[in-house]
């Protein structure tokens, strides 16, 4: 419960049992005084017919209230007979102000606004009775003193006027926030319907957008794998044919076979959706190297692989996308670049990881490189579009006689534990 209902509902409480406690003192106090205050047997059977009366009032005001929270006719009506009744008692006794004094409680929530500060110049009145020694005054000083302590008790009233008109404010914002917070729920709860409604529409699209990414990664895959261990197992069974030394044939023979069975393991992965062969028990530097350096021992090209930073263990998907990106790099130098040397680095810096692959062979203009290489096979947009796929980016520096330089960056995504 908020601090603003906790005294909301202890008001609410003195309200409806508070005009019974003060009754009852001031009869107790009225009563026990009555002797020396000089309370004639008939003022005494009126004062006690007074008190039924009070009580009756309560009983069907605390009744009559659940009904009624704001100021209404009854709610005057209940005020100024419950004053009538405190001024009667205390005319009869002037002790029974204990009970008139209720009057200063509660005006705003009884009485219409035009009439408020009547009500409480009226209990005013009373209580400077009560407090001069009784009404009505004795002599001229009797009324000098009545007068003095119905100014200060009149300055009273300004003062509770002054709080209930800061209380009727209170409200006033009160109902207003709470019509405003309907509202905002209200546009709250179409908002979330329309966001419910547009989620569902955005599960739809994506689901249709993965199925067609999956179609592009398989392609992707079973060209990096089939394609290019087949154009490996090409160059060198060309090689045998070639080779005069039988020895040197063999050697050549076994890497070919060697490549096969790399190249149906990775296309048995690519269709299970799962990491290239070379990450199945090496990190993503070591799987480099080794690709790297059989490579350049397949094509004969002066090859080498640099690592800096701080090498971390990667995500699954960034490790193979690398990968698959320095592969195709790698076949395309073979394939047309004809370099000499080639340099992969790898580079971990922050919140990304770098690959760089390098070449000093023939080189070609970017402007006019087509979408996919001879043979159907991917190319630089098929790069990009691994790179892409998990936010990452590609760039490629290239000129006629000036040799290649690829470039990937992606997120350093780790591995999830």
């Amino acid at each position: 419960m908020t601090r603003t209902a906790a005294v909301d509902e202890r008001w609410a409480a003195f309200h409806r049992w508070g005009p019974y406690a003060l009754l009852a003192v001031g009869t107790l106090v009225a009563w026990s005084a009555a002797d020396a205050i000089g309370m004639t047997t008939g003022e005494r059977r009126a004062s006690g017919a007074l008190i039924g009366a009070a009580v009756v009032l309560q009983l069907w005001w605390n009744r009559a209230a659940r009904t009624r929270p704001e100021p209404s006719p009854a709610g005057t009506c209940y005020y100024a007979v419950r004053w009538a009744i405190g001024f009667a008692l205390t005319w009869l006794n002037p002790l029974f102000a204990f009970y008139a004094v209720v009057g200063y409680f509660g005006a705003q929530y009884l009485l219409p606004r035009r009439l408020c500060r009547a009500g409480l110049f009226a209990t005013a009145v009373t209580l400077a009775g009560s407090q001069s020694g009784g009404l009505p005054p004795n002599g001229v000083m009797g009324w000098v003193l009545f007068g003095a302590i119905l100014t200060v008790n009149s300055m009273l009233v300004a003062l509770f006027a002054h709080f209930a008109a800061l209380e009727e404010a209170r409200s006033r914002a009160r109902v207003e926030t709470i019509a405003e917070l309907e509202r905002t729920n209200a546009a709250l709860q179409q908002a979330l319907d329309e966001n419910a409604a547009l989620h569902a529409q955005l599960l739809v699209q994506a689901r249709e957008a993965g199925v067609a990414d999956e179609r592009r990664r398989l392609a992707a895959e079973i060209h990096d794998t089939l394609a290019q261990g087949l154009t490996g197992i090409i160059a060198q069974l060309q090689v045998v044919a070639a080779a005069p030394d039988p020895a040197l044939g063999r050697e050549h023979l076994d890497r070919a076979l060697a490549l096969a069975r790399h190249s149906l393991g990775e296309a048995r992965r690519s269709v299970h959706n799962l990491s290239p062969v070379a990450l199945a028990e090496d990190g993503l530097p070591d799987a480099l190297k080794k690709t790297v350096t059989e490579w350049g021992a397949r094509t004969g090209v002066q090859a080498r692989f640099t690592v800096t930073g701080t090498a971390e263990h990667l995500h699954d998907e960034v490790a193979a996308t690398l990968l698959r990106i320095a592969q195709e790099a790698l076949s395309n130098t073979a394939r047309h670049a004809a370099a000499d040397r080639v340099g992969v680095t790898l580079s971990y810096m922050g919140d990304e990881v770098t690959l760089d692959i390098r070449d000093d062979g023939r080189g070609f203009d970017p402007l006019t490189a087509r979408e996919c290489g001879p043979g159907g096979g991917f190319g630089l947009d098929g790069m990009r579009a691994r790179a892409e796929r998990i936010a990452g980016s590609l760039t490629v520096e290239a000129e006629p006689g000036h040799g290649t330089a690829v470039s990937a960056r992606v997120p350093l995504v780790r591995h999830d534990r």
